[in-house]
């Protein structure tokens, strides 16, 4: 199967599972900004395109090019995969997923999530703002709850927590 995966990246974790995808599928890799260059010819010849971007505020960054594309493409084997900070059990992880992709695509594209991490140094300005600011509210809500508690805890700092094996259902879904 002849694979291609389109991906954003601001900090490293979407482009580091981008390319263990690649790899793991002998897929053909491209950054959304060269992706969005190419006609439609360039595409004709895959047989499974994803695109993997990185969430925040449970939304899917940057993905609007890719499912406005997709719409051409139902007749391929369709995937995104959400990079981002929550642990993989998270709770909030399957609503998120249900919420990126609408009932219609849901038939023709598969949603995946790979827990990544932050890493506050690679962040651009805007969003290192918006994250302090959403850690240091956390931390200063009155009655918070211990989940609340524990996220402002996590995300305070810089942490990886990525693996390929995170990746595995996406493989296994493409090669079905």
């Amino acid at each position: 199967m002849k694979t291609l995966v389109i991906y954003t990246s601001q900090t490293g974790f979407t482009k580091k599972y981008s390319e263990w995808l690649a790899e793991r599928m002998s897929a053909d890799i491209l950054e959304l900004k060269d992706a969005k260059k190419k006609d439609d010819s360039f595409f004709a010849g895959y047989d499974a395109i994803v695109y993997a971007g990185w969430c925040m505020a449970e939304k899917l960054v940057k993905s609007g090019w890719y499912f406005k594309m997709s719409s051409a493409w139902k007749e391929k084997r369709l995937a995104v995969i959400c990079v981002g900070g929550s642990p993989i059990d998270n709770p909030r992880i399957d609503g998120m997923l249900k919420n990126i992709i609408s009932d219609e695509q849901r038939k023709y594209i598969r949603a995946f999530y790979c827990q990544g991490g932050f890493n506050y140094e690679k962040m651009n300005l805007p969003s290192r703002l918006v994250m302090k600011m959403f850690v240091k509210t956390l931390k200063n809500k009155k009655n918070a709850t211990e989940e609340e508690k524990q996220m402002a805890e996590g995300i305070s700092h810089s942490y990886d927590i990525s693996d390929i094996k995170y990746l595995d259902p996406v493989v296994d879904y493409l090669n079905a």
